[in-house]
């Protein structure tokens, strides 16, 4: 696009940053870094644990650490991302990110370790949902929106896959603290790119007094909430704490919402999240992320455990479902985004994930890589990237400029929640399945060699035991998708019940309706 083109007006009488695309590539970087740190640290966990002397009791800690910290503050970075600016935010956001990582890779102790991923999640709570809410208000042309998103869906979906591969690599001939390390230069080049390209829409911020209720109830309802999954993932769901938790997340979560619609100044406006579209793509997410987290987890094992993999094999061995997210966000999704409905592309696309999945479940201990596992991961990749890509422009559209920020904020918060709700749960049914075929198996192996050969079966059915669950959710998925969702193509229909006014429609196009 020429410059003169770039700042054109657009669609609704309003011109296009010149700088867009540029800014387009440091949101993509931060996005990609923080993606990345879901699943890079999982793979270094082994090595790390051994080195600063955490007892197995103790180690989920390092993982849960940032999964409280993160989804907990979500919707209250999302709010401050409206208050203070995006942009402040995001460059706040990854200073932070980057601290905190050099305190994690230099850590002496377990308390230094739990501390710096605590942190972590502190920072990335604000920088995600600047991320998402920047991109927002910047791409409103329907056409360069598709694009922008398709990046943005491919890094989303594909980063974890991806941190598979770098964790392998980085842990294997490097050492665990460079998983952490390896973040600084990602924030810094990011931070300085964004500080120096992004311009942000002047407009848009929400200066209405903090909810400090608000703030409170929800951080305290998603903490015990993510924090009751992950119990009961180590501690089993008839644990009395966890039970606590879940009865402690229902109470300070209704509370929350009755708070919001009382308040003058929400810090969660109840029209974000009651629109039908918005609605229909943060359930329709959050089930798949349920999906698609489980079988990250259970193929990692399959592939290390079952198949003898190293850590990098096993990262190059999800590459068809990058391969496959990328292509589904980039060029399915893209192309077809401004041609025809959102939900036509993320109900058939968690159907084609949901037909990857339905591959996967005849895994068995002697299963090809070529033969089933490729097809199925690629088909999985494809299906996951055509639905994430309008998935998460939906989910910001035609949303007024000062509730962008926390609009972007339960996009993660979605995936947040079904990250810890998909390994919980599906952890659960795998270690129950196995457990069963074990107990029933095992008596007839004589030798050692048997039993251990049961084992394995038994793990291999605990697998694809928990993968059919996630077959039926992500059919659950495309049903909401294609049912509740009726949004119109981008430059046809406007948005049913956006709840924008009319001074509002003309601040801010409403671009993919």
């Amino acid at each position: 696009m020429s410059e003169t083109a770039s700042k054109a007006p657009g669609a609704a009488g309003k011109a296009l940053d010149a700088n867009r695309w540029k800014a387009l590539v440091f949101i993509a970087l931060a996005q990609l870094m923080v993606v990345l740190d879901a699943t890079i640290v999982n793979i270094a966990l082994p090595s790390a644990q051994q080195d600063l002397g955490i007892s197995d009791g103790n180690r989920q800690w390092v993982v849960t650490a940032y999964a409280l910290a993160f989804g907990g503050l979500l919707l209250f970075g999302g709010r401050i991302a409206d208050l203070w600016g995006r942009k402040r935010t995001f460059v706040l956001g990854l200073g932070g990110f980057a601290a905190a990582s050099a305190l994690g890779g230099a850590a002496t102790n377990e308390a230094m370790m739990f501390g710096s991923r605590a942190l972590q999640g502190v920072f990335g709570a604000l920088l995600a949902p600047a991320a998402l809410s920047l991109l927002a208000v910047m791409f409103t042309d329907a056409k360069e929106r598709a694009k922008a998103f398709g990046i943005y869906g491919a890094i989303a979906g594909g980063g974890g896959a991806v941190g598979l591969i770098l964790g392998g690599f980085l842990t294997e001939y490097l050492n665990w603290r460079w998983t952490f390390f390896v973040n600084i230069p990602f924030a810094i080049v990011a931070a300085a790119g964004a500080y120096f390209v992004i311009r942000e829409p002047e407009g848009g911020r929400n200066r209405s007094p903090l909810d400090i209720p608000g703030v409170i109830l929800s951080t305290l309802g998603l903490v015990a909430l993510v924090y009751g999954f992950t119990r009961a993932e180590s501690d089993g769901w008839s644990d009395s704490l966890t039970i606590g938790m879940f009865v402690a997340s229902a109470v300070l979560l209704t509370a929350f919402v009755l708070v919001e619609a009382r308040v003058k100044a929400p810090l969660l406006p109840l029209r974000v999240i009651t629109e039908r579209n918005r609605g229909g793509v943060y359930l329709s997410l959050g089930l798949a992320i349920i999906a698609m987290f489980g079988l990250f987890l259970f193929l990692t094992y399959y592939l290390q455990i079952v198949k003898g993999y190293s850590p990098v094999k096993t990262g190059f061995a999800f590459m068809p479902m990058i391969v496959g997210m990328i292509t589904g966000s980039t060029q399915i999704g893209t192309r077809l985004m401004t041609r025809v409905a959102p939900r036509l592309l993320m109900g058939p696309g968690f159907l084609v994930a949901a037909l990857g999945m339905l591959l996967l479940t005849q895994m068995e201990i002697g299963s090809s890589y070529a033969a089933l596992l490729l097809p199925g991961m690629l088909l999985l990749g494809l299906g996951m990237g055509t639905a994430f890509m309008p998935a998460m422009s939906l989910a910001t559209q035609g949303v007024e400029p000062r509730d962008s920020g926390v609009a972007s904020a339960m996009v993660n918060t979605s995936q947040q929640v079904g990250g810890a709700i998909g390994t919980a749960l599906l952890n659960t049914i795998a270690a129950s399945a196995t457990t069963s075929y074990v107990a029933d198996h095992i008596g007839s192996a004589t030798s050692r060699s048997q039993q251990q050969l049961v084992q394995l079966e038994g793990q291999v059915q605990g697998y694809t035991s928990a993968i059919w669950f996630a077959v039926g959710i992500l059919v659950v998925a495309a049903g909401i998708a294609l049912t509740l969702i009726n949004a119109g193509r981008p430059d046809t229909t406007p948005v049913a019940g956006s709840g924008e006014s009319a001074e509002d429609e003309l601040a801010v196009p409403v671009v993919a309706h």
